[in-house]
């Protein structure tokens, strides 16, 4: 790679730039750089699988998207209490009609690629990110040839949909870069949340000379990627039949501003096969924190435990089921769900569900759930329950039922609180309902077969905004049938202000819940676990990434 484009000032910075990096790798080989402070750090991290791939275009799993987060940046980010704020835009505005959005980018982002693997940088190693680099990143993520997972997500942008049904080029996209610093993006119509899409990975920049040069091998490798954002990586190096799988990070200080400090030096991340052996390493002290959905063996007196609910767990029905393909059937088991009964049966990890959207779901910087109560969604009615059992079993021609049960993945949900509704519902019905508790694999193959009456299954949007949780009964066959309509996230995608898009929300959720096809009952929470040694790790619920940048330990 060559430089491009270089201002006078960043050729007065690279001699600096140089000092810096060899004086952040004499500091990290001698240990923290400062324990009082908390920073320079070699953190001991932990990867459930290896990551399928570190193009955040298109990568979505847990472990991808946590190095992910930790190796790029984008022009805007979310801060800790759920805002937006300046990260590589300088600035940003919006035109009059909320469609058309314009960033200046900062001068002090560059690319790195440690080309010859000496962890020094050379002028032939680093070069600004420019807007060019965010318009062939958006392009590619609307490119159906990409099969993006956050194709749907941008479909607010102009020319989208006809890119999706294949009238126009990517290219034709209305995304524009007028000068190396100025990025423009025109909407279809306003959409309250698009800065927030513009925080996630989707919309982190990609160089197309470097994307080329990796030959169709971007983001697999330790060689096929480079960095924007806080680190980069070293080494990775992955044997799925051996082990000493690692992925190491060293600090990007090749991308250094005034603005940004990254506390640690190092993220040397371990690749395990499960979570049992990954609670083995934090046993054992090997590692400093991991990510779960059970923080029931760690005190938090003594463990950092911070939970967060990011899951709805609900029930859906087989559409082809002798008894549930009946309205009053799936409705009567929708007004016979006593939360309030459950909540005393309830361990910390689980709370009642009233409604779809689940409390990690943020807008405006608050929790969703702070602005809209889920207790007007409650329909709990005994009365209604056992009348529209009587009726429905009357037009299905059945006098009781026979074998049926509710589908249940091993460790997703408490069963003694699902035994209780069971309980309850006998004595509503006259009818027993039994669990089937079952291993994950099992479980999501007998979903896929249809092999099932109920099931309790858990919903979990990839990003932490309330389309991409509803966009899942567009998406996911099991939910297709239990949603109002047939685009249930159009009206979200259209509000022009936070109002409208909490009253499309609230109509979003009421429409779900009064069709009786997915029935709310618990939310669930996911966990990091952390010794209690280390402050300002973070951890994102949704796409389960942990981000290291701002963290400090005190060992």
């Amino acid at each position: 790679m060559c430089l491009r484009g270089r201002t006078e000032n960043i050729v007065k910075k690279a001699s600096l730039l140089v000092s810096v990096m060899i004086l952040a790798a004499a500091l990290s080989g001698c240990g923290n750089e400062d324990k009082g402070s908390g920073t320079g750090h070699q953190y001991n991290a932990v990867l459930c699988g290896n990551p399928s791939s570190l193009d955040p275009q298109f990568a979505d799993d847990p472990s991808s998207n946590t190095v992910i987060k930790n190796l790029y940046s984008g022009l805007v980010s979310v801060d800790k209490s759920g805002n937006i704020a300046l990260c590589n835009a300088e600035s940003y505005s919006v035109s009059s009609d909320g469609t058309a959005y314009t960033f200046t980018l900062r001068d002090d982002n560059f690319w790195f690629f440690d080309k010859n693997s000496d962890d020094v940088i050379e002028e032939d190693e680093y070069f600004p990110v420019t807007a060019d680099d965010y318009v062939f990143a958006l392009r590619r993520v609307l490119d159906p040839k990409m099969k993006s997972p956050y194709a749907r997500d941008f479909s607010c942008v102009k020319g989208a949909k006809l890119i999706e049904r294949g009238l126009i080029e990517p290219s034709e996209a209305e995304i524009y870069a007028p000068a190396e610093n100025t990025l423009v993006i025109v909407l279809e119509k306003p959409n309250t949340e698009f800065l927030y899409l513009m925080s996630t990975p989707a919309a982190y920049p990609c160089n197309e000379e470097f994307f080329n040069s990796t030959k169709g091998r971007y983001g697999l490798d330790d060689k096929s990627v480079m960095s924007n954002g806080a680190f980069f990586v070293r080494q990775w190096f992955y044997d799925p039949y051996g082990s000493n799988n690692i992925l190491y990070m060293k600090r990007n200080d090749a991308d250094w501003s005034e603005t940004f400090d990254i506390y640690p030096a190092l993220l040397s991340f371990s690749i395990e096969r499960n979570e049992e052996d990954i609670r083995a390493r934090f046993k054992a002290e090997e590692t400093e924190c991991f990510t779960t959905q059970n923080s029931s063996p760690y005190n938090p007196k003594k463990y950092i435990v911070e939970g967060s609910s990011a899951a709805t767990l609900g029930f859906i029905f087989n559409p082809e089921d002798k008894y549930f393909s009946n309205e009053n059937m799936r409705k009567a088991i929708a007004v016979g769900v006593d939360r309030e009964k459950l909540a005393k049966e309830l361990n910390s990890a689980l709370e009642p569900a009233y409604g779809i959207l689940p409390p990690a779901v943020r807008l405006s910087g608050r929790s969703y759930r702070e602005l809209v109560s889920d207790r007007s969604f409650d329909l709990f009615d005994r009365a209604d329950a056992q009348s529209c059992f009587e009726q429905g079993m009357s037009e299905v021609g059945a006098e009781s039922l026979e074998g049926v049960k509710v589908l249940v993945c091993g460790g997703t949900a408490d069963t003694a609180a699902l035994h209780v509704l069971m309980q309850d519902w006998q004595s509503i019905f006259g009818s027993y309902i039994g669990i089937d508790e079952v291993t994950e694999e099992e479980y999501y193959s007998r979903i896929e077969s249809g092999d099932y009456n109920i099931a309790l299954y858990p919903l979990k949007g990839r990003l932490g905004y309330g389309a991409s949780v509803i966009e899942q009964f567009e998406s996911v066959p099991c939910l297709k049938y239990a949603a109002y309509s047939e685009e249930p996230t159009a009206p979200l995608r259209e509000c022009a202000d936070t109002n409208a898009l909490v009253e499309a929300y609230t109509d979003a959720e009421r429409g779900i819940i009064n069709g009786y096809g997915f029935v709310p009952v618990f939310y669930r929470k996911s966990y990091l676990i952390a010794s209690d040694d280390n402050e300002q790790i973070y951890y994102d619920p949704f796409m389960e990434a942990v981000d290291f940048r701002l963290a400090l330990n005190f060992s």
